[in-house]
């Protein structure tokens, strides 16, 4: 009899997370679609960045990884899932691919120091507002590469008009971070 509970407990927790994963795929696709164009830069506000850092957060690296990676190839096989409806391999090398590439680097790094955070909300502000600031590094770089801008140009129309925005969708993301971490006790972040 125990051994059957405990084959539930597992799978059940192995559920749980495979539904954590498509919650968050799906929250970041969605998110894409809340969008403010922007006259100076082609890059668009979106919300995209919040899911991204909770995701990492609460999902770990294996998961978090995953999920961006997830996003990213539904995109490129053609489910409509990036801003504007863009699909395709035409769209992962177009001028905000960087973003979305930059989204596993920010899974990475929220997931490899959020351990560290424990419940300093200011650490975990700050983890958020530096792998935020990979997701907007990585865009001005591909931006200044496919644009063929400079280095200022790039920064100046693909981080420095996302900095207010994304440092508030941190701030945001830490404090529903700290509120759920303790309800959340089947996923693999900190406990």
């Amino acid at each position: 009899m125990e051994s059957v509970l405990k084959r539930e407990i597992i799978l059940s927790r192995v559920v749980l997370k495979a539904l954590a994963v498509v919650f968050f795929i799906i929250s970041i696709a969605l998110s894409a679609f809340v969008r403010i164009p922007l006259p100076f830069t082609p890059v668009p506000l979106t919300l995209q960045t919040f899911f991204v850092l909770l995701s990492a957060a609460f999902l770990g690296l294996r998961l978090g990884v995953f999920t961006q990676v997830s996003y990213i190839f539904l995109g490129v096989i053609g489910v409509p899932v990036f801003t504007g409806t863009g699909t395709g391999l035409i769209y992962i090398t177009g001028v905000t691919s960087g973003y979305l590439f930059g989204f596993i680097a920010a899974a990475v790094f929220v997931a490899s120091f959020i351990k560290y955070a424990k419940d300093k909300l200011p650490l975990i502000i700050a983890i958020f507002c530096l792998a935020d600031f990979l997701v907007l590094g990585f865009g001005a770089a591909w931006l200044k590469l496919s644009l063929h801008l400079t280095w200022a140009q790039a920064f100046f129309i693909g981080f420095i008009p996302f900095l207010p925005g994304d440092i508030l969708k941190a701030v945001l993301a830490a404090v529903l971070f700290l509120k759920l971490r303790p309800r959340l006790t089947f996923l693999p972040f900190y406990k």
